[in-house]
């Protein structure tokens, strides 16, 4: 397993809305998500897109980053989104 074993991710929903967690496994987590068995506030707003996650080395650093995403508004919560996946376009360019 890699070094960066700790998730933190934000979904949105088929509603918009968006919902941020921690995870140490993305992949099972996602499934999870899509077949409503995740967290209760996505259970009724499936489908729900990945659109964001950074890795931790502790679950103490990714719970904490969690916890200052989750005190963001939707507006600062999309600029951090918009924010990587600039990030991201650059490094694949």
């Amino acid at each position: 397993m890699s070094d960066f074993q700790h998730c933190v991710y934000i979904l949105e929903c088929c509603d918009g809305t968006l919902y941020t967690g921690y995870t140490n496994d993305i992949d099972k987590r996602l499934i999870a998500h899509q077949q409503g068995k995740g967290a209760k506030y996505t259970r009724g707003r499936t489908p729900v897109e990945l659109v964001y996650m950074e890795f931790h080395l502790t679950k103490s650093d990714a719970m904490k980053a969690e916890y200052q995403i989750k005190q963001l508004n939707k507006k600062e919560k999309q600029r951090l989104i918009d924010a990587k996946e600039k990030m991201n376009h650059v490094e694949s360019t």
